[in-house]
């Protein structure tokens, strides 16, 4: 990524799949990724042209699903 102060970085893309192409513009935000070294940026899902993930759930435990389903709280 070639960030507006002329600096070139390497940024983690968070999720899975993603539209970015060469010349996406894209916000950049801090927080490294442990297993990956030199990798010190992320790039912010569903803002610019990095749209967020597709298709995206939340996960549930099974006893939580079944309370949902049945209670209303």
């Amino acid at each position: 990524v070639r960030l507006t102060s002329g600096f070139e970085i390497t940024a983690y893309i968070p999720g899975i799949g993603h539209n970015l192409q060469e010349h996406s513009v894209v916000l950049v935000r801090g927080g490294r990724v442990k297993d990956l070294p030199g990798v010190r940026y992320h790039i912010v899902r569903g803002t610019l042209d990095a749209v967020g993930v597709k298709d995206r759930q939340q996960g549930r435990s099974s006893a939580f699903r079944f309370l949902s389903k049945t209670c209303i709280i």
